[in-house]
């Protein structure tokens, strides 16, 4: 399986609601790394939509024969080098003011600047952009530290964290409506249970604008209920009863079970076997996993091995919105990822209309 077709897939359930959306609230999306023709043939495709205007950060002339190599207009896609930019200097000062203000070392003011995941992620936090999405061919390590440097997290979350979307229609029990959310895939390796319980709540309050109901988030374990009682199991079970808690008090729409094993999160006849006091209950929406192994392993095997269409991840747990792909992103996970935070976008500028939260 090539992680590297060059032909974006059809639309999809995901894409196409995305895709409804952003006509009627089109958003400014940065692409850290312009320099791939993945992103620019992705970047084309949403121009196409009418739905993104993008933002290509990059040598101009080298993302200019790229997409003259490869036929792809950049007709409506703006690229910008940051050396070159106008507004290089003023995000130099702000640079120098947030290190002294966070009384961080962070080097040279312009050779940060210069690298092209800080002046996405300025762009984005100082409102000329309204999404930033990169990764494509840096270590996630890179992209996520110019992001905490960066832009500002969000008081209610302990840390910061990643979303995946899934997408198999050929899949069974893939999510209620065919769409699967995974957390968290890429930032914290072993969470606490103050952090599993905001993971559970943020990506639920993410399934729940996304699907437009309430969504059923499952906390996984190798236990079900207290089938086993080790300390992982009760950790599980202690998180989804702070999470329930929560949600009950911040008035959410959103359903969180655990600890739960993966088939009676996924599969209802399992659930019926292994919890027969229970009503008819429907697929899980959201799985919360214990560790950082556990939801990367369950990723990478549902996406190479069961061939779900991946969108994501979407970074949860700052100011501002969002989004990693991996350097083996096809340009239909590219669009998609580029459109899923563009809606997230959508829901910011809803809650925080004046661009401070």
């Amino acid at each position: 399986m090539s992680d590297f077709s060059t032909e974006p897939a059809p639309g999809n359930r995901v894409t196409h609601y995305l895709l409804d959306q952003l006509r009627r609230h089109p958003k400014r999306v940065v692409f850290t790394e312009g320099e791939d023709i993945r992103v620019i043939q992705a970047a084309a495709r949403l121009v196409r939509e009418e739905v993104v205007a993008p933002i290509l950060l990059g040598n101009r002339e080298r993302i200019r024969a790229l997409a003259a190599q490869h036929s792809v207009s950049l007709k409506f896609v703006h690229v910008i080098d940051p050396p070159l930019a106008s507004d290089f200097p003023l995000f130099c000062q702000r640079v120098e003011n947030m290190a002294r203000y966070r009384t961080m070392q962070m080097g040279d003011s312009a050779e940060i600047v210069a690298r092209p995941h800080y002046f996405g992620a300025l762009m984005v936090q100082y409102g000329q952009a309204d999404a930033v999405v990169g990764g494509n061919q840096a270590l996630p390590a890179a992209y996520f530290r110019a992001l905490l440097h960066t832009i500002k997290p969000l008081p209610s979350v302990p840390k910061i964290f990643g979303v995946t979307i899934l997408m198999g229609p050929h899949l069974q029990h893939l999510g209620g409506d065919g769409i699967l959310f995974l957390a968290d895939c890429g930032l914290i390796p072993n969470p606490d249970v103050r952090e599993l319980a905001a993971i559970a709540l943020e990506t639920g309050k993410l399934a729940r604008h996304f699907l437009g109901r309430k969504p059923l988030v499952a906390m996984l374990s190798h236990s079900t209920k207290g089938s086993t009682s080790t300390p992982d199991a009760r950790r599980m079970a202690a998180a989804a009863a702070l999470a329930q808690g929560e949600a009950i008090r911040q008035f959410l729409d959103i359903s969180i079970e655990g600890e739960l094993q993966a088939d009676v999160a996924l599969d209802p006849a399992a659930a019926e076997t292994k919890l027969p006091a229970a009503e008819a209950r429907p697929t899980a929406d959201v799985l919360v996993f214990p560790n950082l192994d556990a939801a990367h392993i369950s990723l990478k095997l549902l996406q190479h091995v069961a061939g779900a269409q991946n969108y994501g991840q979407l970074i949860l747990g700052l100011a501002r919105p969002a989004a990693q792909v991996s350097r083996t992103a096809t340009v239909e996970t590219i669009f998609g990822t580029a459109a899923a935070i563009a809606v997230e976008a959508i829901k910011f500028h809803q809650l925080y209309p004046d661009g401070e939260v």
